[in-house]
């Protein structure tokens, strides 16, 4: 189809697999390729789809509608997103909350300077919780938002602990306190600090002859990841983690507790929840469609950059108005 949007994505780790096979579920969309950082020789894909080194992404810049990125938000998108997104209309999932602002005013000046269009920080969290986050505060002014993660693989906290020194591999679960859960479902809208409503567990793989107390040290301590929670690092074998570990799931849940009524006598609650068999398949389906929705809001003249609040909900969409209002309203 000559008015497929074409599609392309940097890096081939966890996401960038997800994101072959979610662009197989989406006929409106051509999959250019994957650029990697490898060597192209090295790196064989799921579906066949070609392989480009990074140095020629630059090259091939008139041939893709929207580029993905699919690095770590530690040390990859922080770099990679804003130089791309003067030459291209990208989509990323930078997930480190308390940096979002200075990474969306990186990102917007370079994609306002290229006239293109960059959607930061969509996936589940942030992306699809918030959200649901923004609808529960439009809707219940008076009252308090809770959001709770797992319990579950974290794929930007396993890849922050793997980038310390001495860590060979690693997988980080993020596990909600469930006295703290069943105190909000109950409408009690307590006062909770983050420790109170997560823990957060490390199963690492350390190198051979590594300080094990330093790295240990290193992830309890490194800010906004670990340091606010109450984190549990237990150092295995590489086959215990690829035994026990091998599998990368989550979930969890967004509530917003509050009142109605003339005097606010009526209590109300919203909860969304997600149950996901893979983190990374889901995320990288979240990105696909935002990849759609970025295409059509780059032709129509929304350019810099932009979160999941600015997209109009039927962008993400194949399908048109007249079926969206048929099938979904």
């Amino acid at each position: 189809m000559s008015d497929q949007i074409k599609v392309a994505v940097l890096g081939y780790g966890n996401l960038g697999r997800g994101v072959e096979l979610a662009m197989k579920q989406n006929p409106d969309m051509a999959f250019v390729g994957v650029f990697s950082r490898r060597d192209p020789a090295s790196v064989k894909t799921l579906t066949g789809v070609p392989v480009y080194h990074v140095d020629q992404l630059l090259e091939m810049k008139d041939e893709i509608d929207v580029l993905i990125l699919c690095g770590g938000s530690a040390t990859d998108l922080p770099v990679q997103s804003p130089e791309y997104a003067k030459y291209f209309n990208i989509v990323d999932s930078f997930d480190n909350h308390a940096n979002i602002p200075q990474h969306f005013d990186a990102c917007d000046a370079r994609a306002l300077e290229g006239k293109k269009t960059a959607l930061i920080s969509v996936g589940w969290d942030p992306g699809m919780f918030s959200l649901q986050r923004l609808l529960g505060n439009c809707i219940l002014p008076e009252g308090v938002d809770y959001t709770f993660w797992g319990k579950g693989v974290s794929q930007g906290h396993s890849d922050a602990v793997r980038r310390i020194e001495g860590v060979q591999d690693a997988k980080q679960y993020t596990i909600p306190v469930p006295e703290a859960l069943d105190r909000v479902r109950s409408g009690e809208n307590p006062e909770l600090t983050t420790r109170e409503k997560h823990t957060r567990e490390c199963f690492v793989v350390a190198a051979p002859g590594a300080d094990q107390a330093r790295i240990e040290n290193e992830i309890k301590t490194m800010p906004n990841y670990f340091e606010p929670y109450d984190t549990t690092v237990h150092f295995i074998s590489q086959e215990e983690l690829d035994r026990d570990h091998s599998g990368i799931p989550h979930g969890g849940f967004v509530i917003r507790s509050g009142v109605t009524g003339k005097a606010g006598e009526t209590k109300q609650m919203i909860e969304y929840s997600l149950k996901l068999e893979s983190n990374p398949e889901f995320t990288s389906s979240v990105l696909v469609c935002c990849a759609r929705a970025v295409a059509r809001m780059n032709r129509e003249g929304f350019i810099g950059a932009k979160t999941i609040f600015d997209v109009p909900p039927a962008y993400l969409s194949p399908k048109s108005g007249a079926e969206l209002r048929k099938a979904l309203l």
